[in-house]
């Protein structure tokens, strides 16, 4: 073999080496490109399902806070309203309480036929009295305005009461020292007053019947409540 035909077969080698190296290059270069694309597209995905629960986690919030908004408005108004029924019915309270003290309040500028009346009241407030203490002897007290009245019927009232239980007649000792409060006036709205009626005591003063008209009025409202806010508001009371 000659020096040409080495010099060929060198050539011819170093093309097919050379021609295998570009190949292999190509190959790598393919490769490569490949999995750069899916390791990106991989990146985006991942960048764009953070971006969603981010996304979703701030709509959430904006639901809650809507919700929150929602139910506190919804509580406000409740409570308004509610506030607007206990009103109502407060000025109902109020406004029976000052019917209930014209029955107490005309005996004090002689007006008869009121005077009889309270008279008569106060004489069944004082059996009922008796009638739940069921004591022999009980302290009375009373208005001092009503101090006459309650003299008037003291004795009729104890025998009413023996009657109707089979018993002696109890001794009944009227408090001059301590007086219930006085009616509620201009001068004295907001302090302690009392419409009328009578407390009873035994005498230990251990057991106390409170049978002032404010005392009746405030069970008898207490009792007629549910009633009174169904026939107001279509609804019982809690």
């Amino acid at each position: 073999m000659n020096d040409a035909d080495v010099s060929k077969q060198i050539q011819q080698m170093v093309r097919f080496i050379r021609q295998e190296a570009e190949e292999k290059a190509n190959e790598i270069s393919i490769s490569a490109e490949e999995e750069f694309n899916i390791e990106k597209l991989q990146l985006v995905e991942a960048e764009k399902k953070k971006i969603r629960q981010e996304y979703e986690r701030k709509e959430k919030q904006v639901e809650i806070r809507k919700k929150i908004e929602y139910s506190m408005q919804l509580n406000a108004s409740r409570i308004k309203v509610l506030q607007a029924q206990d009103d109502l019915v407060i000025s109902m309270k109020e406004a029976a309480a000052k019917e209930l003290l014209t029955v107490s309040h005309h005996h004090i500028f002689n007006i008869t036929h009121h005077d009889h009346v309270y008279k008569h009241l106060l004489k069944d407030l004082i059996v009922q009295s008796l009638l739940r203490l069921k004591e022999p002897a009980v302290l009375l007290r009373c208005r001092k305005e009503d101090h006459h009245l309650v003299e008037s019927v003291l004795e009729s009232a104890k025998e009413n009461y023996a009657a109707k239980e089979g018993v002696h007649p109890p001794n009944i000792v009227v408090d001059t020292n301590v007086y219930l409060p006085p009616p509620p006036s201009h001068h004295n709205a907001h302090g302690l007053h009392c419409s009328g009626g009578v407390v009873l005591a035994s005498i230990d003063g251990k057991i106390v019947c409170e049978n002032t008209l404010d005392a009746r009025l405030d069970v008898a409202f207490r009792k007629k409540l549910p009633e009174i806010r169904k026939r107001l508001y279509g609804q019982t009371a809690a």
